[in-house]
Order: C-alpha cells, then structure tokens, then sequence
C-alpha cells in the first residue's frame, strides 16, 4: 500500500508532502496503515469533501491511496473532515 498525503493551507499557507509506502516502513507500521485505511472506508469516500461554508485558515488534505490495483484521490478540507477519515490523517501528519 502507498500513499500520498499533502497538506496546504492554514494560517501561513505551508504546504507539505510526503509519500509511505508500506514496503518502505517497519512492519508495526506497515499493519496499522492498511487498518487505518479501512476503518475510514477510503475507498467509499467522494473525491471531494467540502464544508458548507469556506472558513479562512483552515487546512486541505490530498490523499492518494494505492492498493492491489486500485487508486483514489480523497480532497477534503479541515472543517468537513469525516471522523472516521481523522486517525489516518493524524496518523501521516505524525510520521
């Protein structure tokens, strides 16, 4: 599995990027990453998740999961972020 996560907005308007790759990662790791997808149902999601209302300062996550063939992108902002999307997100913001 591999994903793609970025991050653009906020207050000072940084962007950062970074790549996991399960085969790249220890193996602890390399386990809780494909449940942490499932658990968020990804591959369910729109491809793009928006607040009703825009809210200045707030982030935008990109993500792209690769999997056994399969590939989705999931746009979503900060004020919209399913629940059950926020432990994959923190999860890539910590590594």
């Amino acid at each position: 599995m591999r994903i793609s996560f970025e991050r653009t907005g906020g207050f000072a308007g940084i962007s950062s990027r970074k790549t996991v790759d399960t085969a790249d990662i220890p193996a602890n790791e390399a386990d809780q990453l494909p449940q942490l997808v499932q658990a968020s149902d990804f591959f369910n999601l729109p491809e793009k998740i928006t607040a009703s209302t825009a809210q200045a300062d707030r982030f935008q996550y990109r993500l792209t999961v690769e999997d056994e063939g399969r590939k989705h992108t999931v746009t979503v902002s900060e004020a919209a972020l399913p629940g059950t999307l926020r432990p994959l997100i923190e999860w890539l913001q910590k590594r």
